[in-house]
Parts: C-alpha cells; sequence; structure tokens
C-alpha cells in the first residue's frame, strides 16, 4: 500500500488538482494515490471538428501521472482507448516525469453522440493533443515529449508533424508507416526472412496443415461457435474467417514471439485435435468471431487514412486459399461512408524525410510492423532509427543492443533538459533516472496485449 501523504504532500496535491480544475473544460472524474506521484483521470472538452470550435463537443478522458511541475512531462497514448490501469512509459521512467495518457478519439468513452465518423482524422486527432498539451503547458511548464507505441507511435508522430513546435521529441516504438497501402511486398519479404529457416518452416508448415485440413478444422470451430453464440457476419462466413486466422499464423508468432520457435509442433504429425488446439495458441479462430472483434474504429482509420497490410498468398498455400484477404470495409458498418486518402500518410512521410527533428523511432528486428517504418531523410535533424536486435512488436529501448541503448537513453535524458553530468560528458553512461517499479511501470517484456488474438492490427 502507498504510504500516506505528509501534509505538505496533501497541499501540493491539492493545488496541482485545483490548477488542473481551472482550466475552462476540464472534469475531475476520479483520483488516487500512488507512491511518489498522484494519479488523476480527467474529461477534457475537445471540440469534434476543431476547424468549428463553436460547434458540436465531446468529453475526451486522459489520466495524469503526477510527479512535480519542474519535471518534464511525457505525452503518450496508445492511439486506442485509454488503458485500465495506472503506470508510466518507458520514457517517464528514463526521465523520471510526469506522465499525460490521452485516450484517442472516438475510442473507448472519448466518443462524440452521435459520431461524425468524417471527424476521425489524423489531423483531427492531432489537434486534439494540441489544445490539451496548451492548457497544460502553463501548469507544466518542463520541456514535453511525445511518446506512443504502435498505432500509439503513429499517432505521435503525426502530432509532430502538424503541431511541430509542441513537442520538444518524440520517441515512436514500432510505428508502421504504410506509405503506398496498395504495395505491402516489403511483408511479403519479412516473412521470408525472420528468424531461421528451421521456425519458419515450422510455421509454413502449421498454416499448409491447417488449410489442408480444413473441413476437420472448421467443425471444431462451428462446434466452439455452436456452444459460445459466436457468428462470423463480418468475415462472410465461418470458412472466411478460419481461413484468415489461419494466414495470420506467422505474423502472430512474430508479433508478439511468446512462443519459442523450438517448441512450435510438427505439424502433419499433429491429429486432428492437437492441430486445432495448436492454431488456438498461435491463432486463435474463435476470436475472429463477431463478439470478439470489439470496436471498429481503428479499421475505420485503416480504411480512410492509416492503410492496412495485405499479404500475397504465399508460395505454401497456394491452391489452398478459397478467399480475398479481408479489408477494413469488412469491420466497419456499411452505413458508415468510408473513402481511402492516401495522401494523408504520404505526406506525413515526406514530412518526417525532410523536416523530422528529435524523433527516435525504436523498431524490432522481427515485428512485421516494423517492415515498413519511418526513415527521416537528409532534411531531418538529430533524429534516429534504432532496431533491437531479435525484437518483437514490443521492443522498447531496453531491448536495444548495449551501445544504442545508452545512445538512445542519453538521447531522451538531453532533449528532456535532465542529462546528468556525467551523462552529457559521456553518453555510454545513460540509464533511467528513475528505477524500475512493478507496482507503477508497464510491463517491460509481456503482459496483457490487444494484439494477442484476432484480426492483425498495430
Amino acid at each position: 500500500p502507498a504510504a500516506a501523504p505528509t501534509a505538505t504532500a496533501r497541499g501540493a496535491e491539492a493545488d496541482i488538482r485545483d490548477r488542473l480544475l481551472a482550466i475552462p473544460g476540464m472534469r475531475l472524474i476520479a483520483e488516487e494515490p500512488s507512491e511518489g506521484h498522484r494519479l488523476l483521470t480527467l474529461g477534457y472538452t475537445q471540440p469534434v471538428d476543431h476547424r468549428d470550435p463553436g460547434g458540436a463537443v465531446f468529453e475526451q478522458r486522459f489520466t495524469l501521472l503526477h510527479k512535480s511541475t519542474s519535471r518534464p512531462t511525457v505525452f503518450h497514448t496508445s492511439g486506442y482507448e485509454l488503458g485500465t490501469y495506472p503506470g508510466r512509459t518507458e520514457p517517464t521512467r528514463i526521465i523520471d516525469g510526469n506522465e499525460v495518457d490521452l485516450e484517442h478519439r472516438y475510442f473507448g468513452s472519448s466518443r462524440p453522440q452521435p459520431a461524425d465518423w468524417s471527424r476521425l482524422t489524423v489531423r483531427q486527432a492531432a489537434d486534439d493533443q494540441h489544445r490539451l498539451f496548451t492548457a497544460l503547458k502553463r501548469i507544466y511548464p518542463r520541456k514535453w515529449i511525445a511518446t506512443g507505441n504502435s498505432k500509439g507511435g503513429m499517432t505521435a508522430t503525426y502530432y509532430e508533424r502538424f503541431h511541430p513546435r509542441d513537442m520538444d521529441a518524440v520517441v515512436a516504438y514500432v510505428a508502421p508507416n504504410d506509405v503506398n497501402n496498395a504495395e505491402d511486398s516489403a511483408y511479403d519479404r519479412f516473412f521470408e526472412k525472420a528468424g531461421t529457416e528451421e521456425c519458419r518452416g515450422r510455421l509454413r508448415a502449421i498454416e499448409r496443415e491447417a488449410l489442408i485440413r480444413r473441413d476437420a478444422m472448421t467443425a471444431r470451430l462451428a462446434e466452439e461457435a455452436a456452444a459460445q453464440g459466436l457468428t462470423f457476419d463480418a468475415f462472410g462466413s465461418l470458412d472466411q474467417a478460419y481461413e484468415a486466422a489461419v494466414r495470420d499464423v506467422s505474423w502472430r508468432h512474430w508479433q508478439r514471439a511468446q512462443t519459442p520457435c523450438a517448441a512450435l509442433p510438427d505439424a502433419p504429425s499433429l491429429t486432428d485435435q492437437e492441430l486445432y488446439e495448436a492454431l488456438g495458441l498461435l491463432s486463435a479462430p474463435a476470436a475472429y468471431a463477431d463478439q470478439a472483434l470489439g470496436d471498429f474504429a481503428y479499421y475505420y482509420q485503416a480504411g480512410t487514412e492509416l492503410g492496412m497490410p495485405r499479404l500475397s498468398t504465399p508460395a505454401h498455400l497456394r491452391g489452398l486459399v478459397r478467399h480475398p484477404y479481408q479489408s477494413p470495409r469488412s469491420y466497419v458498418p456499411r452505413d458508415i461512408p468510408m473513402t481511402f486518402k492516401q495522401e494523408t500518410v504520404r505526406d506525413v512521410d515526406r514530412w518526417v524525410r525532410d523536416h523530422a527533428s528529435r524523433m527516435l523511432f525504436v523498431n524490432g528486428e522481427w515485428d512485421p510492423w516494423s517492415a515498413e517504418p519511418f526513415r527521416p531523410g537528409r532534411g531531418a535533424k538529430d533524429s534516429h532509427v534504432l532496431t533491437a536486435p531479435q525484437g518483437d512488436h514490443w521492443s522498447h529501448i531496453g531491448d536495444l543492443g548495449g551501445r544504442d541503448r545508452a545512445f538512445a537513453t542519453a538521447k531522451l535524458l538531453t532533449w528532456a533538459g535532465v542529462a546528468p553530468a556525467a551523462v552529457r560528458k559521456d553518453p555510454s553512461k545513460a540509464r533511467p533516472l528513475a528505477a524500475y517499479d512493478s507496482a507503477l511501470d508497464r510491463p517491460e517484456r509481456g503482459g496483457a496485449d490487444r494484439t494477442a488474438a484476432g484480426p492483425i492490427r498495430p
């Protein structure tokens, strides 16, 4: 349990709460103590359309892990709904700062009612962050660092593109960059070389055997669906959903390498039941049911601006595949219009190449989402791309090789204005300023993750 706050600490907490609630449109939802910090969940009134600030509004949730107004602040978003547990991200631990976690518009409870889906855009989300940052900067005047993992890394990068004067730096983890949504051969090349040939062979054998024995496997899935009341309307049929799950086996394995390659079964030697159970661990066909798909807001974004990987049929599955690769349109209600705007991500890609400043991109060597990364070009300043050896979609600075880890840590400390003298003199001495706290810090490896089952998404 957290230690009881002193009278002085209680006064400081009341002061920060009062200062926050003095901001027009700010509402306190909840607060709780956290060792050495104060955790507040708040709602902030935002325009549905930032081009029409006098029009409709909605409340956007965020949490604030408050340490001190004299410390730098990390601005984090997952790109999805707000997490259900308090914690701090890796950059916050490295700089020992405050952290703001913002729920992405149209996710979780931060959805306008009624929802005008045409306002779920990259630019509108960036304007949400800008408006909240502008309000909080008066209270937290030190350096600010934007960050996010996967779709959150994309969101942090988009924010920097449209409001480059807000943040002092950006750390984007495993952020996909689908510049040409119609050309996804980078992913095909990734699956030809990820890991070892033995591991790739085991995965290919599982996928192939699962489609050779399709009738036996779909019969088991139908039994499971009947017992649990599952339907597969989004995919069109149970057979289509099953095939999608099989085609995602390799992606799932490399995205979140929880099963060691040596533990992958020899598919041809398995009984039908053993094969079905192996699929349940690797790709979980039942997670492709309508009831498990969850919110469709990500798929709306993927089908209008972000893009989404579309894999070609690999050689080992030719003649066994019956259905086209699923598109984002399949997951979104038909009464919601969708038009893809390729120029959105192309514009951001050009900006990163030509204008990125103090941006750090951390990717995973064995993460399929890292196959199409952001690449700062000649016009970029003090911006870097680092890759975690054998890293998956949970790769962080702590997973980098020793020299890269120290380099990235030193950069972040310097950008945040808190680098100790020893680090300024010798960057190889860089270490996180705060010790890892299992009660406060998010898991550095493993743990719950939205990417654990169901159709792939960043």
